[in-house]
């Protein structure tokens, strides 16, 4: 089922912008945005993945004691 709104297009600053309507709201704080002919398509950013998250990480600058490698504790099931 394909839903149509019309809505009013106003000027942020120098560019141009449009209010998404609750019923079209998009998840996050980031979209992708392409034109294809005179079309606008906006879709949702697609979450980072738990690699990328973690290579954007900043080094741990802090200085840790060494773990022992001891024998694993038993384990009763």
């Amino acid at each position: 089922m394909n839903i149509e709104r019309h809505v009013k297009l106003f000027k942020n600053g120098r560019s141009q912008a449009v209010r998404i309507p609750r019923e079209f709201e998009l998840p996050g704080d980031e979209a992708i945005m392409r034109k294809e002919g005179s079309r606008i398509i906006i879709e949702p950013a697609p979450t980072p993945s738990l690699l990328a998250r973690l290579q954007s990480l900043q080094p741990i600058e802090e200085d840790f004691d060494p773990i022992g490698d001891g024998p694993a504790e038993p384990v009763a099931f």
